[in-house]
């Protein structure tokens, strides 16, 4: 088997079970509707990530491999909709990680980095 047709049908395989597991339902959820007419349609954050690789080894040029993929459903908010008003109810302390809170920081340490140099420059300059 060719190791490049190989990988591709790893990632065909992957992504098709993917495919089959999240669907637009699980961004933008089933209506509920209660008594009085009010609607309410949950909203969620999908986060995924998907990997695969493989390769030929041994004098017969066996083929191995494999895929592997992470799906992560959080909720963030709620629509809520009546005759009167659309609403849009943020769900109470959506759960940052840590990789978010670095990529909030990162421009702000950039910026100090960038200045803390031109200050040496500047120092380096003056002497």
């Amino acid at each position: 088997m060719e190791t490049k047709s190989a990988i591709a049908d790893l990632m065909t395989s992957t992504m098709s079970k993917i495919r089959d597991m999240v669907d637009v339902n699980t961004i933008v959820g089933d209506a509920i509707t209660t008594a009085d007419g009010t609607t309410v349609i949950p909203v969620s954050k999908l986060s995924m990530g998907f990997g695969s690789g493989g390769s030929e080894f041994g004098a017969e040029k066996n083929f191995g491999g494999g895929s592997g993929a992470g799906i992560k459903v959080a909720p963030v908010a709620f629509l809520v909709v009546n005759e009167h008003s659309v609403r849009l109810l943020p769900v109470a302390g959506s759960p940052e990680t840590a990789f978010d809170k670095i990529a909030d920081l990162l421009p702000k340490v950039t910026k100090q980095i960038e200045h803390l140099i031109d200050k040496r420059k500047a120092r380096e300059e003056t002497e």
